[in-house]
């Protein structure tokens, strides 16, 4: 079935491009000359794209909201943890296969548990970047951990790299893929082929956590 073009945009540029729109419409840019058929055929042509595009772009379901008591499960490197709520303890937030809280602190649960994230997150991501990066031998000028939430990384023009703190919460291997991705970006800024050979070179097995991210992603949170 032929996807419907919502805006079609004609002007003096030399290629087409196709935007998916926030609200998941589809606008396509097109050079003046090139005819409807032509158009339509590339449409068709990047349709999985577009459909994965627009399936990123749906809302992400709220989860029900933490009250950081007994019971409660919290993701760390791929594996659920239990928490467990005890006398006051410093830090007040420990880890031992499994998560205890102090009691005191579980008011502030959620800044305690992300400034966790962000510190094992640091730590973590920090050492596989190096562990890449000399393998490789890429250059870069910093790690930061942020609180992005639509992005796992990013690559600064400056050779800085940026990942989200909710990363830690996923498996290694998909640790392993975002820190390959970035990497590549240091020599390759867009998302060329060459750029995907740059990350499979990296991390041959990248897809397969490529996708782990995309139908897992929205779980990695608090």
């Amino acid at each position: 079935m032929q996807l419907k073009i919502d805006k079609l945009i004609r002007s003096k540029r030399r290629t087409i491009a196709i935007i998916i729109e926030r609200d998941s419409a589809l606008t396509v840019r097109a050079p003046m000359r090139i005819s409807q058929a032509q158009i339509n055929s590339f449409v068709q042509e990047k349709s999985d794209w577009i459909t994965r595009t627009r399936e990123r772009l749906k809302p992400i379901p709220q989860n029900p909201a933490r009250q950081y008591k007994d019971g409660e499960t919290y993701l760390f490197l791929g594996f659920s943890f239990d928490l467990k709520l005890v006398r006051p303890q410093r830090p007040s937030l420990q880890f031992d296969n499994g998560f205890t809280l102090s009691h005191t602190a579980q008011k502030r649960g959620a800044s305690t548990f992300t400034r966790w994230y962000k510190e094992r997150a640091y730590e973590i991501i920090s050492e596989r970047v190096e562990k890449y990066a000399k393998q490789y031998n890429f250059t870069l000028r910093q790690v930061k951990i942020t609180s992005a939430r639509t992005r796992w990384g990013s690559c600064s023009p400056n050779g800085t790299l940026n990942f989200a703190w909710r990363l830690v919460m996923a498996p290694l291997d998909v640790i392993d893929y975002v820190v390959a991705h970035e990497l590549a970006h240091l020599r390759v800024k867009d998302h060329s082929i060459k750029f995907w050979k740059s990350v499979e070179a990296i991390y041959p097995d990248y897809k397969k956590q490529r996708n782990w991210l995309r139908e897992n992603g929205e779980k990695l949170n608090l």
